[in-house]
């Protein structure tokens, strides 16, 4: 279990971070003499700040065109070179604006803090352009596709159209999951802000952070104190931590609730089934369509990775051979969607309704119109306790039994919830610990599609939990293939900006949906396999349940055990292609 939480560490590292170079690699500079060129561009804002951009045309083009806008915040002049020339290549004038602080910019950085005000100020100046034609398009992914969303919070009129690839949500998706924050992301403020481009010495310093989470797991110290056990105070860090809930200082940088409403324009989404920041991308749909049902917002989503969705995906994910009708071009898709926008041309060809997804294993794209709707039917399973042991039963136990868990939050010797899917298809996984509950052979194959949702009901002795879900495809030849997880925090279950704390002793019911979303076709004879545990690594905070703020809980807090009754009315639901009576 130690080597695939390590894997935890490294892979996350860099994936939730939202570094973009492994999607710039199919961009190629090309000979200077087909462009205009200016790549110190410096944008004055009406409130002081200047930003700095790279603006490319085409030679040759119609004296106004519209613009097409990448803002990102990994500053490095020959990317956005790249990225400019690729978007003038597809008829718009490219720009490629740093984020506030970076590359040009002589003000400090300020990660995610000022982009609603900043990206607006850029497309203010784009359409004072003598070359622009007034209509400005945003593409990108990761941190690029935040600032896009960051943008849409307070709309602008020249904003037509955005296609964010792998969105992320600072403080829901990162540096906490689910109000769970992950040391994944604990690096990622030193390799922006440290100076005007990326620091990647540190950044790719692998010993120094894995030392650092394990130093910091075996000490037993609170989470806020993770910096002074590296060395290096890390303020930004600090800042975050201040925030555990959901509150206005993370709503103030996204749209939030009704905000949604406004957003009038058509959205192209893309994101994988193993990307880490997904459950940030589909928030932004889910919400979207919460408060604007009309909306013009599709999504393209397959067996891809952070990096992978941006590019398209790769022939071969984490030991996981990917179907080959599943490999797109992200850039292609991205600039048919501007021409459908902008030109009057073709919606791509794959939008075929709003919801289009790759079935794994199937080799074959389907199309829905939401997803609750992926599948046709809409199962339940529950967390049964029988004389054969604990299974996923499609039937509601008669009665009410209690399964019990117990464990020892100051040991330091057992890693709990093994959830990371690196590689995809495991061999065998980590039974020392934990609940799992598994289906009875399916009959046929038969495709399952979603997010894993449902609720838990439980008993606990004291007043939180970190909780974490995975589920299985556990196939004839007995392999385990991963298709989703879930991570996140009893106390916020219901609200995740206001902190409800479970009151030991009680029964308590905490629903859960913000898990990843994915589609496989299972074989016939698989089985589904759900594991059931408590988040206790080094890999993310240790809540040790007495209420306070877990940042500043320590191993002294541990007390006794964390014991669980877990109850067999406790369900996932799942979308599968046929009825319950045809599964087994």
């Amino acid at each position: 279990m130690k080597k695939n939480l390590v894997k935890l560490g490294v892979a996350a590292l860099c994936l939730v971070m939202g570094l973009e170079t492994f999607a710039q690699q199919k961009l190629t500079l090309s000979d200077n003499s087909n462009y205009i060129i200016n790549d110190s561009v410096m944008i004055k804002t009406k409130y002081g700040i200047t930003l700095s951009a790279v603006v490319v045309r085409k030679k040759g083009m119609p004296q106004k065109l519209p613009a097409a806008l990448f803002y990102f915040i990994y500053s490095n002049t020959n990317r956005s070179l790249m990225e400019a020339k690729y978007a003038a290549d597809h008829g718009y004038v490219g720009i490629v604006a740093d984020a506030r602080g970076k590359r040009l910019s002589p003000d400090a950085p300020g990660p995610y803090e000022h982009e609603t005000k900043d990206v607006n100020a850029v497309i203010d100046w784009i359409i004072e352009q003598s070359w622009s034609d007034g209509r400005v398009g945003m593409y990108g992914g990761s941190y690029s596709g935040f600032a896009q969303w960051a943008a849409a919070k307070y709309l602008h009129p020249a904003l037509k159209t955005i296609v964010p690839y792998v969105a992320a949500i600072p403080g829901l998706g990162l540096p906490m999951e689910n109000n769970v924050f992950l040391t994944a992301n604990y690096q990622w403020a030193f390799y922006i802000t440290n100076n005007k481009y990326t620091d990647d010495a540190i950044n790719n310093d692998n010993a120094r952070w894995r030392n650092m989470r394990f130093n910091w797991w075996k000490s037993g110290a609170a989470y806020n104190k993770i910096d002074s056990i590296d060395g290096t105070p890390n303020p930004w860090l600090q800042k975050w931590l201040s925030h555990p809930d959901y509150d206005a200082y993370w709503q103030s940088m996204v749209p939030y609730g009704s905000d949604f409403k406004q957003i009038n324009i058509p959205v192209l989404s893309i994101t994988g089934y193993y990307d880490d920041g997904q459950v940030s991308a589909l928030e932004y749909l889910r919400e979207h369509y919460k408060y604007n049902p009309s909306a013009e917002h599709y999504l393209i989503i397959g067996p891809y990775d952070h990096f992978g969705s941006q590019i398209g995906g790769v022939a071969k994910l984490r030991s996981y051979e990917v179907d080959s009708i599943a490999l797109i071009n992200t850039r292609e898709t991205t600039f048919e969607w501007f021409d459908y926008i902008f030109k009057g041309g073709k919606k791509p060809g794959l939008l075929k309704d709003r919801i289009n997804f790759e079935i794994m294993g199937a080799n074959n794209w389907k199309h829905a119109p939401s997803l609750a709707k992926m599948e046709d039917y809409r199962i339940r399973f529950y967390l049964d306790s029988t004389a054969n042991g604990t299974m996923l039963s499609e039937q509601k136990p008669a009665t009410e039994v209690f399964m019990n868990q117990q464990v020892d939050l100051a040991d330091r010797i057992k890693f709990y919830n093994d959830y990371y899917p690196d590689p995809i298809i495991k061999k065998e996984i980590e039974r020392s610990n934990g609940l799992f509950f598994i289906t009875k052979p399916f009959d046929k194959a038969v495709s399952v599609s979603g997010a894993l949702e449902g609720q838990l009901k439980a008993i606990i002795n004291k007043k939180d939990m970190d909780i974490g879900l995975v589920l299985y495809e556990v196939t004839p030849s007995g392999e385990y293939f991963q298709l989703s997880y879930y991570l996140g925090r009893a106390s916020y279950a219901y609200d995740m900006s206001r902190r409800s704390l479970l009151k030991p002793g009680k029964l308590e019911t905490i629903p859960f949906y913000r898990s990843r979303v994915f589609s496989k076709q299972l074989q016939k004879g698989s089985r589904l396999l759900l594991v059931l545990n408590i988040d206790k690594n080094p890999f993310a905070q240790i809540n040790y349940g007495t209420g306070k703020d877990v940042s500043k809980e320590t191993i002294k807090d541990a007390g006794v055990p964390l014991k669980i009754k877990w109850s067999t009315q406790s369900f996932i639901e799942l979308g599968f292609s046929v009825d319950v009576k045809d599964l087994f």
